[in-house]
């Protein structure tokens, strides 16, 4: 077993791969896992002014994104349609006006004001981003899950096919052995860190989780109601299992916007809701229990 702790987009990783690796093996393959890594935070990142995703903020034209941009692209289109724009990437100007910036100023700047629609301002099609004018793009919703999965792959296109990725909290575990147990991950209290409201049971599957607490600062989180421009205050956090961590990644934060009987109509996903008054809704398959009434 070989294990892999470092940080990187602003998180802290804990990588487990169940099989064993002679040194060079083991050192290779971590770098692989790194340059992958950085190679995602200079195409998506908002907080890195070498990134792709800053330079369409400052000039409009045409942008050539990697291949694997593809699905990215689609899961926030179609969430986008579903959720009646609640799901956007066009979330970032009102982000850091609002003071969730680059510096991590937390003070708001200015006026905030609506997100424009996606057919106003851009257009995707294969690998190229057309942009009107420009744009400050955040994919913060799901390019965490997102890149989780393509570590995985990484993993897998060295034989590993047996792993855990921790990055935050949220989780992709494969196993292939048939007889392994799903391994247990806890839920986290949003209003004590310290403290589990239920646990999870795992296995060739991923779940990550969205709350508020994290990133909170004045009247908002990190979650904002394009709409509304303010922060939702009635949900305190959710939890999503899925195929991909790129799936759950983005429905935990659609499930702040949206009921999960709409998200169900297109996915395949088990969830846990928590409100601000201490009650929750769970979906009937999901795969742990909870400890709160």
């Amino acid at each position: 077993m070989a294990r892999f702790t470092f940080k990187a987009i602003g998180t802290s990783w804990v990588i487990d791969l169940y099989q064993q690796f002679d040194s060079e093996k083991e050192s290779d393959i971590f770098e692989q896992i790194k340059k992958r890594i950085d190679a995602f935070d200079t195409t998506y990142s908002r907080f890195r002014p070498d990134s792709l995703v800053t330079d369409i903020s400052k000039r409009a034209g045409k942008y050539t994104f990697p291949e694997d941009s593809k699905l990215l692209f689609e899961t926030y289109y179609d969430l986008y349609t579903i959720t009646n724009g609640h799901f956007t990437p066009l979330i970032g100007q009102l982000l850091v006006d609002a003071g969730y910036d680059a510096q991590y100023s937390l003070q708001q700047k200015k006026e905030l004001s609506i997100p424009p629609q996606w057919e106003e301002v851009m257009e995707f099609n294969e690998s190229t981003l057309s942009v009107k004018r420009p744009i400050q793009l955040d994919f913060g919703a799901a390019g965490k899950g997102y890149i989780i999965d393509l570590v995985g792959k990484v993993l897998e296109e060295n034989e590993i096919h047996s792993y855990s990725i921790n990055a935050g909290g949220d989780i992709l575990y494969k196993n292939s052995d048939i007889k392994s147990e799903p391994i247990r991950t806890g839920l986290e209290n949003p209003k004590n860190s310290e403290q589990i409201i239920g646990v999870c049971h795992l296995k060739n599957k991923s779940i990550c989780g969205s709350a508020g607490n994290r990133r909170a600062w004045g009247n908002f989180t990190h979650i904002m109601n394009p709409h509304t421009l303010v922060s939702p205050k009635d949900i305190t956090a959710v939890w999503v299992v899925a195929d991909t961590a790129l799936v759950a990644d983005a429905l935990t934060t659609c499930l702040f916007f949206v009921e999960a009987q709409t998200l169900l109509s297109i996915y395949i996903f088990e969830y846990v809701i928590l409100y601000k008054d201490g009650s929750f809704q769970k979906s009937p398959q999901f795969p742990g229990e909870l400890f709160t009434n």
